[in-house]
């Protein structure tokens, strides 16, 4: 009879295949208001607020005056990425709906590696004389007006964390960070703009799975309390929506690579189409991702390193292109071990003088008691310092998210921090490991010579 064979399951490369059971991201517990009402996507009161600011001054004119036009020159400053362009689009098609005539609406795409806090990009703003700024998905922090002109008023749509204290001054603002499931800048914008008119749901609503599967991933589930998207997905497939996702961060990649920096085309392909599958036919986004692809694979293989404490892996690359975020979000899924927690990629070859990092939280850490942070985390490493690095890596470091969370540090300072993280050193022994015993050896009795002698 033949012995049975170790069940596989148990096997070492077995456990090692096994993945983490993550829950779906809309399984969260809810932020609930005093009457114990749920709080999504963000307070009541800031989302009516949002959608007044939208509103004003969206009726159609009756007659000719050149004071009312004036006052309803608007400028929106969306992202670069899937999700900043779709909210961006979602919101000019709703003020379109509402009776603003396009002449009277300007966007503004920020220049290859700025801010909207930036003065150069803030005087182009004024330039442009608007009487409206809204600004979507660009992070936030303290500062100035976003446009130097008392006279303009100034709305922030985001999802970036961030505290009441850390938005530009005058600025009214509506952000998604404190409400888990926490949405996207699209969400969120498709959200306030949905009950301003009936057209929104059927001409937006494959804009705002664009931009929600382009900062969630692809393999979301639509639970509640996200919207009910099922008739959206019987129209517009989720292949369709999902390559439509990767052609425009994509071209995002590539544009943040090259001097022509050529946002608008992605810009265009969204405003211009009325379905993921026309976006598909885009040839320009075509090339972008063939090119993109292909920077990936060249560097998605970096070794990574580890911190001492095993919490952190870092993987070391240099390209023009941003493709750290990319990588950094594949070998989150990959690297498993009880220590891990954060995966960072650090690019020192996409802007000169800086190094630009993205972390992600390891697949195997996502279901961590107390719950992995990666803001924090990066700036008690940046505490740790006995000089002032935490001023020193400037205001682009530690941004964005909890979960997905990065910056731009320059050279110096990020050494620095690969320092103070130890990255590369091996981790101390084990309390009492030195006191297991050795493996013993054990003599092989049968061979060759005596096996087929009698005993």
């Amino acid at each position: 009879m033949k012995r049975k064979s170790n069940s596989n399951e148990s096997s070492p490369i077995a456990k090692r295949r096994q993945t983490a059971q993550v829950p779906d991201y809309c399984d969260v517990a809810m932020v609930r208001a005093k009457n114990g009402s749920h709080i999504w996507p963000a307070p009541e009161e800031a989302m009516e607020n949002a959608r007044s600011f939208i509103s004003e001054w969206t009726f159609p004119l009756t007659g000719y005056d050149p004071s009312a036009k004036n006052k309803r020159r608007t400028l929106l400053v969306p992202d670069k990425d899937a999700d900043g362009l779709s909210s961006g689009v979602i919101l000019y098609r709703t003020l379109q709906a509402l009776g603003l005539d396009p002449s009277l609406i300007d966007v503004h795409l920020l220049s290859k590696g700025t801010t909207v806090h930036e003065g150069s990009q803030r005087q182009l703003m004024l330039e442009k004389k608007p009487k409206r700024v809204i600004v979507l998905d660009q992070g936030s922090r303290s500062g100035p007006r976003i446009v130097d002109n008392d006279e303009t008023k100034c709305l922030v749509i985001d999802h970036h964390n961030a505290t009441e204290l850390e938005f530009p001054d005058g600025a009214e603002f509506v952000s998604a960070c404190h409400y888990p499931p926490v949405a996207t800048s699209s969400l969120l914008t498709y959200e306030l703009c949905e009950p301003l008119h009936p057209d929104v749901a059927s001409k937006c609503g494959y804009l705002c799975a664009i931009g929600t599967h382009g900062d969630l991933g692809t393999t979301l589930k639509w639970k509640p309390p996200f919207p009910d998207m099922a008739e959206m997905f019987k129209t517009h497939s989720k292949k369709a929506i999902n390559d439509a996702v990767s052609l425009v961060n994509a071209l995002d990649s590539i544009a943040r690579r090259t001097a022509k920096f050529d946002v608008k085309s992605a810009w265009d392909a969204l405003l211009n189409t009325q379905s993921p599958k026309e976006i598909l036919l885009n040839r320009r986004l075509l090339e972008a991702r063939a090119e993109i692809n292909e920077e990936v694979e060249r560097h998605t293989h970096a070794a990574p390193k580890f911190s001492k404490d095993g919490k952190i892996a870092v993987l070391r690359i240099s390209s023009a292109a941003q493709i750290h975020p990319v990588i950094a979000t594949r070998w989150a899924g990959f690297l498993n071990s009880k220590a891990l927690e954060i995966v960072m990629v650090a690019n020192s070859g996409h802007l000169p003088g800086v190094v630009n990092f993205s972390c992600r939280i390891a697949r195997c850490a996502r279901n961590r008691d107390p719950p992995v942070n990666i803001i924090e985390s990066l700036k008690a490493v940046a505490a740790l310092s006995a000089t002032d690095l935490a001023t020193r890596v400037g205001d682009d470091f530690a941004r964005g998210h909890k979960e997905a969370s990065g910056g731009i540090v320059p050279h110096a300072e990020f050494e620095e921090l690969m320092q103070l993280m130890k990255v590369g050193e091996k981790p101390d022994p084990v309390p009492g490991a030195e006191g297991k015993k050795k493996s013993v050896k054990v003599e092989q009795k049968n061979n060759l010579m005596n096996y087929f002698i009698k005993t």
